[in-house]
């Protein structure tokens, strides 16, 4: 997989390359760093969480929900919940992909489901609950409607859709 370009968004065909088994909204390939190793010389469990928020940060942009430049008029976006399954150690020097997809969409969260995947094995994911906030911290912020529609016509989530984990 080394000649996947990392931390760039992937086309299908690179996707397909890189052993996912089906294609997804946003993939962005990386590689494990020796510093995100821990004593047993496997992947620390806190790397793969920082992995996820990367690349939630990077779905983020990729669907214009904000871009982290102007913290007085986009939107606050918190995790109001999350589940992490470990599913199968990784090592130094492996390449991976991590994907992001939204699954679940209600009027002020929705509900975003993210996989890890090396040489066509999931290794971890993660599930969460994302909540936006106004600017100001002072309450709950509506999904915009060109979000909305994106989640819709795009990823095929079902409008008001609990945001419930399966």
């Amino acid at each position: 997989m080394t000649d996947l370009p990392y931390l760039t968004p992937l086309t299908a065909d690179q996707q397909q390359a890189a052993g996912l088994p089906t294609q997804w909204p946003l993939a962005i390939a990386d590689r494990v760093r020796f510093a995100e190793l821990d004593p047993l010389n496997h992947v620390n469990n806190v790397a793969y969480l920082i992995w996820f928020e990367s690349a939630r940060v990077a779905y983020f942009k990729h669907i214009n929900l904000t871009t982290y430049e102007n913290a007085a008029t986009e939107p606050r976006i918190v995790i109001r919940r999350g589940e992490m399954d470990w599913l199968q150690e990784m090592r130094a020097d492996e390449d991976y992909v991590i994907v992001s997809k939204t699954i679940a969409c209600r009027t002020t969260s929705f509900t975003m489901h993210q996989e890890i995947w090396s040489a066509g094995t999931k290794r971890a994911e993660f599930k969460c609950v994302i909540v936006l906030l106004h600017p100001d911290g002072t309450g709950r912020l509506a999904i915009p409607d060109p979000i909305r529609a994106y989640f819709h016509d795009v990823e095929g989530v079902e409008r008001d859709q609990e945001n419930r984990f399966t």
